[in-house]
């Protein structure tokens, strides 16, 4: 992967910290236009963090993803908030696949504790 969206809070999709350390593999990080990224953060806010997850909701946010596979031929999409998987449970949509942070993480340090 070369160009990832990133979905998450407001202060995830605006901070310096994905694209950094993303910039060191040579992955370029794409974020949604400033109501793509409005909608996420005001519907992770008021709906995901109180387990509330609307099919409506669900449908926007994929429609976000395919304006940034359109608009930026972004190869993932990452989910940067451990609310965004349960309601994009997919796993990918049309082809662009969802890489769920927490999941990475937690298999990263399976993997460690297991070497050791």
């Amino acid at each position: 992967m070369k160009r990832v969206g990133l979905f998450g809070t407001r202060f995830t999709m605006k901070a310096n910290f994905y694209p950094n350390v993303f910039s060191r593999a040579g992955i370029e990080i794409i974020l949604p236009s400033e109501a793509e990224q409005d909608y996420i953060h005001t519907h992770y806010m008021d709906e995901l963090v109180n387990g509330i997850f609307l099919p409506e909701t669900k449908k926007e946010l994929l429609e976000i993803v395919d304006q940034l596979r359109e608009r930026s031929q972004v190869d993932g999409i990452i989910l940067g908030g451990t609310e965004l998987p349960l309601i994009l449970s997919d796993g990918v949509h049309n082809g662009v696949p969802f890489l769920d942070t927490t999941r990475i993480h937690v298999k990263r340090i399976v993997a460690e504790l297991l070497a050791k």
